[in-house]
């Protein structure tokens, strides 16, 4: 059965960010069920989704909770539009969303991924700044290495060429400000030495075009796909300070770093800061079902609410917006958070994962390791002096892939980056487990291309 179905996948199935020009001569890895933290392939072979399957499981495969929240709305509703009509599960979840964000977050707009998400914040502050009487307010700030998704206008905001480069010609312009990269400082300093001066490119900006801009656009704390970027709180809170300043719209995209993964419920809660869109997915059904939310204030809320011939609707929507199974799913997954208080428990594995991960700073192509919540980052170099980088070709993330496959570990490097994304249902014995296995991958010199 397994090789019948590699020869259809193969045949007929066109991966995501995928190469499949490299399973001409090699199988796929096939997986057949999981179970808390572990996958399972179709030859019975136990792996740990040391990445939570793109960043969105929560609390381990295959959680009785949840489940059942999705099992009991499948014998209601298993989908509605949302156009004109509502139901229970949706209505109860933006109640919960609501509780969990800041206090001056009041209205929810689902869709149904990420990336949406983002788009629907950039039309909604593009379409308020018409509304209230400032039109010429179209720019977008965006920050190097920034990603919001694949959509047009999502990746006209982004920063990560290799994923955008091929559609340039579409995307619309945007400014960008420099990623506030530690270990690859902009401004030339060293985190000894830092005093946020990465800020002054967004200060320049905004003195100059601000009342042109409608708003900026960020991942609080993480720049998640475009490196694994852990950059200082004080960064954000001057950049969310600017924003207000300038009065244009923060956008916090929380798409990766909500529901619990920093320590925290929002990574935006580190800091002080009030974002006027707050945009959530992969993690609000614990990875479950597919759904995105767009949360913001009650005064943009209010620079749509109109008599129908003033034409200010928000002509925007999905099929599957707020969905019931899905929304079911989102209420099943902040059941756990009530009942299991996983933030509880992750207060005490942090400490112990970032402990764990220091032996990796030995290796001498380990450059930089950085940590936030449940979230640890290695990036590799050829020499630590001159952080000198693997070159594209050298592919050294594609070794370490397979070797991590051999050692029981889903590792997925971005490059040159190796990262673990863990759920929070991992405990002291998963990281000791996870960890020495990924130091077998890592300190062996054959598993680095190039070095």
């Amino acid at each position: 059965m397994k090789k019948n179905l590699q020869e259809l996948d193969k045949k007929y199935l066109w991966h995501p960010y995928t190469q499949m020009k490299d399973y001409e001569e090699r199988d796929l890895l096939m997986i057949d069920r999981a179970e808390g933290m572990m996958l399972y392939d179709t030859e019975g072979k136990s792996y740990y989704d040391t990445i939570s399957s793109w960043w969105c499981i929560l609390h381990g495969h295959n959680h009785p909770t949840v489940k059942t929240a999705i099992k009991k709305q499948l014998d209601r509703l298993e989908q509605v539009l949302l156009a004109g009509t509502s139901h229970e599960p949706a209505v109860l979840l933006a109640e919960k969303l609501i509780q969990l964000t800041k206090k001056h977050l009041t209205k929810v707009f689902y869709s149904d991924n990420g990336s949406t998400a983002c788009e629907i914040a950039i039309k909604m502050s593009l379409q308020y700044w018409r509304h209230t009487g400032e039109p010429e307010r179209t720019g977008f700030i965006g920050l190097e290495r920034g990603y919001h998704g694949d959509t047009i206008g999502t990746m006209s905001l982004g920063g990560v060429p290799g994923f955008h480069g091929a559609f340039t010609n579409l995307l619309f312009d945007s400014h960008r400000v420099p990623s506030p990269y530690c270990y690859r400082c902009p401004m030339g300093t060293t985190r000894e030495h830092c005093s946020i001066e990465c800020i002054k490119p967004l200060e320049e900006l905004l003195a100059e075009h601000g009342k042109k801009i409608a708003a900026l656009i960020m991942e609080p704390l993480i720049q998640a796909a475009g490196g694994m970027i852990i950059y200082p709180a004080a960064y954000l809170e001057k950049a969310a300070s600017l924003a207000k300043q300038h009065s244009i719209h923060l956008i916090l995209d929380e798409v990766a770093t909500g529901f619990g993964r920093t320590g925290k419920m929002f990574a935006n809660e580190h800091v002080a800061v009030e974002a006027d869109f707050l945009c959530l997915s992969k993690g609000i059904t614990a990875g479950y079902l597919p759904l995105a939310a767009t949360i913001t204030t009650d005064e943009i809320y209010q620079a749509f609410y109109a008599d129908y011939i003033e034409d200010k609707t928000f002509y925007h929507g999905h099929t599957f917006t707020g969905n019931p199974l899905a929304a079911a799913a989102g209420l099943g997954s902040l059941q756990v958070f009530d009942e299991e208080d996983p933030l509880a428990h992750i207060t005490k594995i942090i400490p112990y994962l970032h402990e764990r991960m220091e032996r990796f700073t030995e290796l001498p192509w380990v450059g930089d390791v950085r940590q936030l919540g449940m979230i640890s980052v290695m990036e590799l170099v050829k020499d630590k002096k001159s952080k000198e980088s693997f070159r594209f070709e050298e592919r050294v993330g594609w070794k370490i892939y397979l070797q991590g496959l051999k050692q029981g570990l889903i590792l997925r490097p971005l490059g040159n980056i190796v990262y673990l994304w863990l759920p929070l249902c991992a405990t002291r014995e998963d990281i000791d487990e996870i960890t020495e296995r990924a130091w077998r991958v890592l300190s062996n010199k054959d598993n680095i291309s190039g070095f």
